[in-house]
């Protein structure tokens, strides 16, 4: 079972935050501080499979994540997913079998992926995560893979929870798998899903192209000044999302 946090009430319908690659539940503490006003249920705040709390598994596609997280939520409970990078692409491969997800929101999704980036993220896959001789220099190394660094103290303690100490030092504590998670096909993936789809984007999003969601017949909303990681630059901009 999947490492989850739950907050708010425990009824009504259900935000599940899902952090990207290389993150860890706590990228949306900015987020989950302003639920308790803006969020009229609870809220489910997991780390993703291979991630952080969350033990390993046998693969990380989209539907095989989506499982896993299905598993850890209560089955009695309407769904809104609310999904970072990678985890807005889970949300929305859980929204395409799951009978109460309600509405899925998404921002800061790669959307254009050329044959030798899917290539190079599977290579990536196979090689054996780094060993660093400190601490301080493992909790870098997360801050950069969880799009963090810069925008977090490194001295949060939150951050234990992406590293993990092994018999010659420390690494991070997400596998090195995660970065084989397939082809991914937004199309196909929308093309599954019968609730409403939100997506958002920030302006200054180098990694996605504005063209691309224009293309996908769904609602979509910019997010002026922003960057790839608005759940951290502006918590109140990604809640408001949600309305």
């Amino acid at each position: 079972m999947i490492w989850n946090r739950t907050g708010g009430h425990d009824d009504g319908t259900l935000l599940v935050l899902l952090h990207g690659l290389g993150g860890t539940a706590e990228v949306w503490r900015g987020v989950e501080a302003l639920l308790p006003e803006a969020w009229p249920g609870g809220w489910s705040t997991p780390d993703l499979p291979g991630h952080g709390r969350s033990p390993r598994a046998s693969s990380y596609s989209f539907d095989a994540q989506a499982k896993l997280v299905a598993e850890a939520l209560p089955d009695d409970r309407d769904l809104v997913l609310l999904g970072h990078s990678m985890g807005g692409m889970v949300a929305l491969a859980m929204a395409g079998f799951h009978p109460r997800v309600r509405r899925v929101v998404g921002f800061s999704i790669k959307t254009w992926w050329p044959a030798d980036q899917v290539e190079g993220m599977r290579a990536q896959s196979l090689k054996p995560a780094r060993v660093f001789a400190s601490r301080e220099e493992a909790v870098e190394r997360y801050l950069k893979a969880s799009g963090l660094h810069g925008l977090a103290d490194p001295e949060d303690p939150g951050h234990e929870a992406g590293i993990v100490q092994v018999e010659d030092g420390w690494r991070i504590a997400q596998d090195m798998g995660t970065f084989d998670f397939g082809v991914p096909d937004m199309p196909a993936l929308l093309a599954e899903v019968s609730c409403p789809v939100t997506l958002g984007l920030g302006s200054e999003d180098q990694f996605v192209r504005p063209a691309n969601y224009g293309e996908l017949g769904v609602d979509v909303v910019a997010m002026d000044g922003l960057g790839h990681n608005p759940h951290l630059e502006d918590p109140a901009a990604v809640v408001a999302l949600l309305k």
